[in-house]
C-alpha cells in the first residue's frame, strides 16, 4: 500500500524505410496498371466492411467515418510500446510479383509486407491529413507460399486510419477450411467452470471455443475448460475448427448451467452478500494513530492485519510483529488482541494476515523459500487463530522473466512458487480458508496493454505480473480488491486512458475485471472475467490515506453504475453486476481518523 506505480519503460523497434531509391536498387519495379489476367486482389476484407474479419490488430477497430470507399475503415491507435499493427497472412505463389496498395490518413502511417522470402518492403506517409494512397511492390522467394501484409502507426502520434488495402498478384494454394467439429459435449460442471470436449477434425490446426456467441479461447486439442463463469447461470457453447485456410462454421450448440455456490449469497467463505474490507495497522503506527482490534466497528466484515513481512526479500520467512508500546502507546496485550480476534469471528467477521505491503518485498525464488513461506505463514495463522491470507505483494515482489509470455502457463519461479505455496495453504486449511489479493493496477489492468518485457523487450517486467497468479488461483480466490489508487493512467476496454479522481476510473477498472480483457492487446489471449462476488473495489479512506481518494458521492456513483447501470457517465460498462461483493479501503485507521466517512457511506448504501 501507499506507493506510486511507475509506467513501463519501452524501447522502440528499428524500422527500415524502403525509399524509392532503395526500391530501384533492389531491382523491384511496380506492376503496370494492366495487371496480368491471372492476377487478383488477394487481401481479405481490405475495405474493412466486415469489421476486422481476416485481420489481427493490437489496437484497432472499424469506424464509419472517415472512409475512403464503402461504409467502413480501420482506425487504430498506437500507445506506449504498441504501434497499433493490423496484419493478415495471405497465400501467394513462389517467385512471383505482387503489388501492395492502400489508402491511409494520419501521421506516420506504414504499409508493408513481411515474410516475402526476398526483401521485405514497407512504405509510409509522414503526414496524410486526407486520404493518401501508398503503394509498394515485392517478389516472393523461390519457396515462399505465404506473406504477411500489415499496416501500423507510430508511438505517441495518435490514431491513424486505413482503407481499401489490396494485394495484387497470382493467388496461391489456399486449400479449404476444415469441416465443422462434431460431438461437442459438456463434462464436469462447477459453480464457475464447464468442461467441454469434441471430436477431432482432419486438417485442423486448432479449435476456437465460443461462449454465448463470443470467442473465449483457442486451443490445439479437442477439450478445454471454460472458467470464470457465474454460479447458477446457463451458458451456451460452440466450437469451430481452424487451419491456415480459415475457420469452419460453428458446431451445434450445447448448454450447461453452472452449480450454485454454497451458503447462498456468501459463498463458502461465509461473507455477507456485500462486504466491507479494511486494513488495520497492527504492526506499526503512522499519522492515523493506532486502533485496537476491539475498537474496530462491526461494519467491517474482513479485517486485514497489516503486515506480515519477510526476514529478507528471498527468505520466504514471514514474521508478524505487533506494534511496540514505544510506537503505539495504546496497543493492547497479545492476550487482549487474540481475544478481540475471537470476538470478531464470533460475530461473523474474518480476520486475515496480509503479507507484503509497501515495504515487505517477497520473492519466492526457490522451492526452499516456497516451503518456508508455507510454514511461517501457517505459524502466524495458527498462533492468532486467523481465517486466511491476503496477498499484498507490491514493488518488486513479482516480475516476469523475458521468456514468460503466457499468463495461463507461467514459468517464472517467483510466480510459480507463490501459486504453489497458496494452493498448499488452501489445501491445509480447507474450504473455509479465506484468500484475498490486493495488487496495484500496474500488476493487473495494465496487462491489457503490456505483459512482462513485451514483444520487443524493454518494458517493465512487472507489468501484468499478477495475472498468472489470479488466473491460477481463481477457483480458490475469495476476493480480489485491486488498489484503484496510487496509479498512473490505465487504458480501459474502450481503448481510452482513465485517470484517478472520480467514479470513471473505478468503473472502468472494475468493468475490466468483470468482463475480462485481452492481454497485451491480443484478442486471442483473453484474461477471463472474475465472478462479481469475487470482486471488491479498492479505494483510499481519506485524502491522507493515498492518492486517488474520491468523495462519498463518487463512490455512490461507482456502485450505482456497476450494480444498477445508472450514473455511469461517459464509460459504457459491459454488464450489470448486482452481486458485486463490495468495497476495500486503505485503511481502517485512516477511516477512523476521518470520522468513519468511508464506513458510513458503505453502510448507507448497502444498508
Amino acid at each position: 500500500m501507499e506507493r506510486a506505480s511507475a509506467r513501463p519503460l519501452t524501447r522502440r523497434p528499428l524500422v527500415t524505410l524502403l525509399t524509392a531509391a532503395a526500391l530501384a536498387a533492389s531491382g523491384l519495379t511496380a506492376l503496370t496498371s494492366a495487371a496480368r489476367a491471372a492476377d487478383a486482389d488477394l487481401a481479405r476484407n481490405g475495405g474493412f466492411e466486415s469489421a476486422l474479419d481476416g485481420w489481427t490488430c493490437t489496437a484497432g477497430t472499424t469506424v464509419t467515418s472517415p472512409v475512403h470507399g464503402g461504409t467502413a475503415a480501420l482506425k487504430a491507435t498506437p500507445a506506449g510500446a504498441d504501434n497499433a499493427r493490423c496484419a493478415q497472412t495471405v497465400s501467394v505463389k513462389p517467385d512471383s510479383q505482387y503489388t501492395l496498395s492502400g489508402y491511409v490518413q494520419g501521421t506516420y502511417v506504414y504499409l508493408g509486407a513481411s515474410g516475402t522470402g526476398t526483401t521485405d518492403v514497407s512504405t509510409w506517409a509522414q503526414s496524410a491529413p486526407d486520404w493518401k494512397q501508398l503503394t509498394t511492390t515485392f517478389r516472393t522467394g523461390p519457396s515462399t507460399t505465404k506473406v504477411t501484409i500489415y499496416t501500423h502507426g507510430w508511438y505517441g502520434t495518435g490514431a491513424y486510419h486505413a482503407d481499401d488495402i489490396s494485394l495484387t498478384g497470382p493467388g496461391g494454394e489456399t486449400g479449404q477450411p476444415p469441416a465443422v467439429p462434431g460431438g461437442l459435449k459438456t463434462g464436469s460442471v462447477t459453480s464457475s467452470s464447464v468442461a467441454l470436449s469434441w471430436s477431432p477434425v482432419p486438417g485442423a490446426t486448432g479449435y476456437a471455443v465460443y461462449r454465448d456467441g463470443t470467442r473465449v479461447s483457442t486451443v490445439t486439442g479437442t477439450s478445454t475448460t471454460v472458467s470464470g463463469l457465474t454460479p447458477s447461470t446457463a451458458d451456451s457453447f460452440q466450437v469451430t475448427a481452424v487451419n491456415d485456410a480459415g475457420e469452419s462454421a460453428r458446431s451445434a450448440t450445447v448448454t450447461a448451467t453452472t452449480a450454485q455456490r454454497p451458503d447462498d449469497g456468501g459463498g463458502s467463505s461465509g461473507l455477507p452478500a456485500h462486504a466491507l474490507v479494511g486494513y488495520l495497522h497492527a504492526s506499526f503506527a503512522n499519522g492515523s494513530g493506532y486502533t485496537r482490534m476491539a475498537d474496530v466497528p462491526d461494519s467491517w466484515d474482513v479485517i486485514d492485519l497489516a503486515f506480515g513481512e519477510p526476514t529478507s526479500v528471498t527468505s520466504g520467512d514471514i514474521r508478524f510483529e505487533r506494534c511496540p508500546v514505544t510506537e503505539c502507546p495504546n496497543v493492547e496485550s497479545d492476550a487482549e488482541f487474540k481475544a478481540a480476534i475471537k470476538a470478531k469471528q464470533a460475530a461473523g467477521k474474518k480476520v486475515l494476515i496480509s503479507i507484503g505491503g509497501q515495504n515487505g518485498q517477497v520473492q519466492l525464488t526457490t522451492a526452499a523459500a516456497r516451503d518456508t513461506f508455507v510454514s511461517s505463514v501457517s505459524a502466524i495463522i495458527d498462533e492468532y487463530g486467523l481465517d486466511g491470507l491476503d496477498i499484498d505483494f507490491e514493488g518488486h515482489s513479482l516480475s516476469l522473466n523475458a521468456d514468460d509470455t503466457d499468463f495461463k502457463n507461467p514459468k517464472t519461479p517467483v510466480v510459480v512458487n507463490l501459486i504453489s505455496a497458496v494452493k498448499t495453504l488452501k489445501a491445509k486449511y480447507g474450504e473455509r480458508f479465506v484468500l484475498t489479493m490486493a495488487p496495484e493496477t500496474f500488476f493487473v489492468q495494465l496487462g491489457h496493454q503490456y505483459y512482462g518485457t513485451g514483444k520487443w523487450g524493454g518494458q517493465d517486467p512487472r507489468a501484468g505480473a499478477y495475472l498468472p497468479v489470479i488466473h491460477a488461483l481463481r477457483d480458490d480466490l475469495t476476493l480480489l480488491h485491486v488498489q484503484d489508487y496510487n496509479s498512473g493512467p490505465i487504458m480501459g476496454l474502450d481503448n481510452q486512458y482513465h485517470s484517478m479522481g472520480g467514479a470513471d476510473f473505478h468503473i472502468a477498472m472494475t468493468d475490466m475485471l468483470l468482463t475480462g480483457f485481452p492481454v497485451a492487446g491480443d484478442a486471442g489471449n483473453v484474461f477471463p472475467p472474475l465472478r462479481p462476488d469475487q470482486v471488491a473495489i479498492g479505494m483510499p479512506a481519506s485524502t491522507q490515506a493515498g492518492n486517488g481518494h474520491v468523495s462519498p458521492a463518487e463512490v455512490t456513483k461507482t456502485l450505482n453504475c456497476l450494480t444498477k447501470k445508472t450514473d455511469c457517465g461517459s464509460y459504457a460498462t459491459h454488464g450489470t453486476w448486482p452481486a458485486l461483493r463490495g468495497l476495500m479501503t486503505w485503511s481502517i485507521n485512516w477511516d477512523r481518523y476521518a470520522n468513519w466517512e468511508f464506513q458510513k457511506n458503505f453502510d448507507a448504501y448497502f444498508g
